[in-house]
């Protein structure tokens, strides 16, 4: 299965992984981060929105992913920025649906909690844990990509266990345990096991 995972965000760098899984092992194809230019800004709300549509509707014709994971609205935002953050949304589930592609969306915690073993983890300790899982040479930057990256794992890592154990659709069942459980023998079943180092694309930040 190929996830293309994205991290949506309201002023900063939208960032975006492809990761592939062969049920066993995982490896990152492509990550890197959309950052619109100020001069994209001035000319209008919908001109930096057109850039990352631009750039989702390019993955999906280079990789052709079978889903994409989303990471969704963060609760506790303020009004303003929860708007600005589902306007970039909106634009990234366009692209998905003008291409087929299906979409599942993440929780913030939950995709820290899956990967990190704990839903408060900071975005350093995240970049760590996407490093190891998916055994990169180096970290993953910037932390906008590495995000993107842990939604796509916690994809897989749901998928997995949905296959494994014949569960029903995502919202109906209970989450997983994490990527971080994974180093415990006792609980080797069911976890997508650390791949080897693999030979990829380095990361991207666009400038649009």
């Amino acid at each position: 299965m190929r996830v293309l995972g994205v991290d949506p965000a309201a002023a900063g760098p939208t960032g975006y992984g492809i990761v592939e899984s062969d049920g066993r092992q995982c490896r990152m194809l492509r990550y890197g981060a959309l950052k619109v230019s100020a001069k994209k800004h001035k000319q209008g709300e919908g001109a930096a929105l057109q850039e990352v549509h631009a750039l989702l509707c390019e993955l999906i014709q280079e990789f052709a992913p079978d889903v994409m994971a989303v990471e969704s609205i963060f609760s506790a935002l303020n009004v303003r920025t929860a708007l600005r953050l589902a306007e970039v949304r909106g634009v990234v589930l366009l692209a998905a649906a003008q291409h087929g592609v299906e979409v599942h969306s993440y929780a913030p915690r939950e995709v820290k909690a899956t990967i990190a073993g704990h839903g408060q983890a900071d975005k350093r300790q995240m970049q760590i844990m996407v490093r190891a899982i998916l055994s990169m040479s180096a970290t993953p930057e910037p932390p906008d990509a590495a995000d993107a990256l842990a939604v796509a794992l916690c994809h897989l890592q749901m998928e997995q266990a949905r296959r494994r154990f014949g569960l029903p659709p995502e919202k109906e069942f209970a989450r997983p345990r994490s990527f971080a459980a994974v180093g415990n023998p006792g609980n080797a079943a069911g976890a997508v096991r650390i791949g080897r180092a693999t030979r990829s694309a380095p990361p991207r930040i666009l400038t649009a």
